[in-house]
């Protein structure tokens, strides 16, 4: 790993919150990600399962996670089971964890190699009445393809037909969304990171550049700053590319005239960060152009104001639509017979900003959480609206990560990096 050690005390903390909310003589099991095969020997890097990360520390493949609050034994009340490591491993591979590491990664007592998982799973199931298990239960999610705890589960449900089952999601969508400040300390620093590679593309755009150049720029100092590099494929679209929202081509010339829209955001220690600039590529937005982008800063700005606690998100959503629907108006891209014909599941203003403006972020970059229940201190959410005209080759969108506050608006992790379109201006001149 790159990233500095985690105090351990935060999944120490986590651990408590998730047994604190699991039934009585329920045991639960997580498990890490596989090492995805490409072709012949290639692998994908490897990726951590999020969930085990998050009550563990544990960065590596291979490992399973179980907590058993009401065990007999205080020795299995929080176990956690590794491959076990030698100097083979340590020369073929690098060093993995022992069990002493282990400890000091997890604040986890009783680590085990994972030969010993049956014997041990034989003595501890026959005290637990329920099981949880850890399925994927993000909106979002495909889950076409079968992953180490899908087959962890089949696995154990065959062996133990006679256990309750429990799912882990929903426990972990509520605790997961309300961060630690360890966990909000993570992101600024994955957001700082960011902001070195806004500083670089300052520096580094003008008219003949190609939008991988500037990919490769932000990569540069993502890895130079103990970054594994971006938290997401990056959009680096210029021109009409901006108006296609999931553009990651990033293979045309940047031209003299155009505005380039650049989604983007540094991983760090795997927490996500997530941010939208969009600068002109000459260095000068021209009047039609400052005008589209103030209009969507002005609703950047309002909503922000929005994400306080006690909302839900749904009606946060509805209300940055009507103002959105303002500034378009006084833009001239829809007019009130518009509005009056419009359909009310999908209004006027969707012709122009057509996506959601928040969504939550953490380990990952588009976070778990509980739609159904209301805004909590310490959630973090992006903020991102967006203007895009394809008859004008002029896509803008904003977007920085908040924090949202007890009292107050939220914090913006991002609140140092340009964003007023007359300081972009300056900077790049």
């Amino acid at each position: 790993m790159k990233y500095d050690r985690i105090d351990r005390n935060l999944f120490i903390k986590n651990r408590a919150k998730f047994t604190a909310a699991m039934e009585h003589r329920s045991i639960a099991f997580f498990n890490s990600n596989d090492i995805y095969p490409i072709s012949a020997d290639s692998t994908m890097p490897f990726q951590q399962h999020r969930d085990i990360f998050y009550l563990s520390g544990v960065d590596q493949e291979e490992s399973i996670l179980v907590l058993f609050p009401d065990a007999f034994n205080e020795e299995h009340r929080e176990m956690l089971f590794l491959r076990e490591t030698n100097e083979h491993i340590a020369v073929w591979e690098g060093e993995k964890l022992t069990k002493e590491a282990a400890f000091e990664t997890s604040g986890i007592k009783n680590v085990y190699w994972l030969d010993q998982f049956e014997s041990t799973m034989k003595v501890v199931m026959a005290q637990a009445q329920n099981i949880y298990f850890n399925t994927n239960e993000h909106t979002r999610a495909n889950t076409e393809v079968q992953t180490r705890e899908d087959r962890f589960i089949k696995k154990i449900t065959k062996k133990y037909p006679a256990h309750g089952v429990r799912k882990s999601a929903t426990i972990l969508h509520r605790i997961r969304s309300v961060k630690e400040q360890e966990e909000i300390d993570l992101m600024q620093t994955a957001c700082d990171i960011t902001k070195k590679g806004v500083q670089r593309v300052l520096d580094f755009l003008k008219p003949g550049v190609m939008e991988y150049e500037i990919e490769a720029e932000i990569m540069h100092e993502f890895l130079r700053s103990r970054s594994k590099g971006f938290a997401y494929t990056p959009i680096i679209a210029s021109g009409k590319n901006a108006c296609v929202l999931h553009y990651i081509e990033n293979n045309a010339k940047c031209e003299d005239g155009d505005v380039i829209l650049m989604d983007f955001g540094a991983e760090y220690a795997n927490y996500a960060s997530d941010l939208t600039r969009c600068f002109p590529v000459n260095g000068k937005f021209t009047d039609r152009q400052k005008a589209v982008y103030n209009a969507v800063l002005n609703v950047k700005k309002e909503s922000e104001k929005l994400l306080v606690p006690g909302t839900f998100l749904a009606d946060y959503h509805k209300e940055v639509g009507k103002l959105m629907e303002s500034e378009l108006l006084g833009l001239g891209l829809i007019d009130q017979t518009d509005i009056k014909n419009q359909d009310p599941n999908w209004p006027a203003f969707k012709k122009y900003f057509m996506h959601g403006t928040s969504h939550f972020i953490g380990l990952d970059t588009h976070d778990v959480g509980l739609w159904t229940e209301p805004l909590r201190a310490g959630m973090v959410f992006t903020c991102e609206p967006g203007i895009y005209i394809p008859e004008e080759n002029l896509g803008i969108r904003l977007e920085d990560d908040l924090v949202v506050q007890s009292n107050g608006s939220p914090k913006n992790l991002m609140g140092s990096i340009p964003i007023e379109a007359d300081e972009i201006e300056d900077l790049m001149h």
